[in-house]
């Protein structure tokens, strides 16, 4: 794995830019117009739903201004064809849109670098659903010899995100099933995976609409301790001795961000402080902020 593609935390849009400028001319790399018919996707895409209503949206916007980004693929088996690295979402909209060619950058990516690639442009682009984040992470521990902290490092997220998502896959089967369905969030989950009835506790969750802090305070209630008053009477403590709904909505947004969030509370003002350990981080928090890439 090269060192430009492992520097791919800065967001895809360097890459995709270094590319354009870098490949020499009569290369077999660089940016072209490849046919449709000749690109096929990914097997291990991380997305495996792909909703009807933005792909919708990304069509028509395909034909009235053509694809205004090219997708990234690496050479297949088969002499002539390619297979999708990134960009299946503009792959899918563009046949829709009944084009026969769509502008693509050529890379001769291995196997963990087409699987990072994948990972990262669909992190960064949109959110994955938990599981499939989460599976997408195992690939690249499992078959790739990574570790969460370094996994964290290549999508611009935490290590404790990371592990936290990787511990999802270990859920029974009926919660990983709402969390497909969208019915759990990763905070919900999170908040009854370390339960001996988390399947019971999931189907409450589900049946009451609880909200994240909801779920949790019903999950301390099957664990002796975990919960307490204190002096002045009220106020829910953590075994830590610190709010329970503000350590329930630090988890929350850190679930959102994949970073570290700290809420200092007191007199009804307070601070939200958000960690980071690299330019990359910080790169992602603004993304997410402001909605535009940085």
């Amino acid at each position: 794995m090269n060192q430009q593609a492992r520097g791919l935390g800065r967001g895809l849009s360097a890459l995709l830019g270094d590319v354009a400028v870098a490949a020499p001319a009569g290369s077999a790399e660089g940016v072209r117009e490849i046919d449709i018919a000749s690109i096929k996707p990914n097997p291990r895409q991380p997305r495996r739903v792909f909703a009807e209503a933005p792909l919708a949206e990304l069509a028509e916007s395909i034909a009235a201004r053509g694809v205004l980004q090219p997708i990234l693929v690496r050479p297949a088996a088969q002499a002539g064809q390619f297979e999708i690295v990134a960009g299946e979402r503009r792959w899918r909209a563009a046949q829709r849109a009944q084009l026969h060619k769509i502008p693509a950058i050529v890379r001769s990516f291995d196997e963990a670098g087409t699987a990072e690639v994948a990972l990262i442009e669909n992190v960064q682009r949109a959110d994955l659903g938990p599981l499939e984040e989460a599976d997408a992470y195992a690939a690249l521990v499992e078959r790739f010899g990574h570790k969460p902290e370094e996994v964290g490092k290549l999508v611009g997220k935490s290590r404790s995100h990371v592990s936290n998502l990787l511990r999802l896959r270990d859920l029974p089967e009926s919660v990983r099933a709402h969390l497909e369905a969208g019915t759990l969030t990763m905070g919900h989950a999170r908040a009854i995976a370390s339960s001996a009835d988390a399947e019971q506790l999931a189907e409450q969750i589900v049946a009451k609409g609880l909200s994240v802090r909801q779920a949790e305070a019903l999950a301390r209630k099957r664990r002796p301790g975990g919960e307490s008053q204190d002096s002045r009477g009220g106020v829910r403590l953590s075994s830590a001795g610190r709010d329970a709904d503000l350590l329930a909505l630090e988890r929350q947004l850190g679930d959102l961000l994949g970073l570290k969030v700290t809420i200092q509370h007191k007199n009804g003002a307070g601070q939200v402080a958000v960690a980071f350990s690299s330019l990359d981080q910080l790169d992602l928090i603004c993304q997410r902020l402001s909605g535009e890439p940085i």
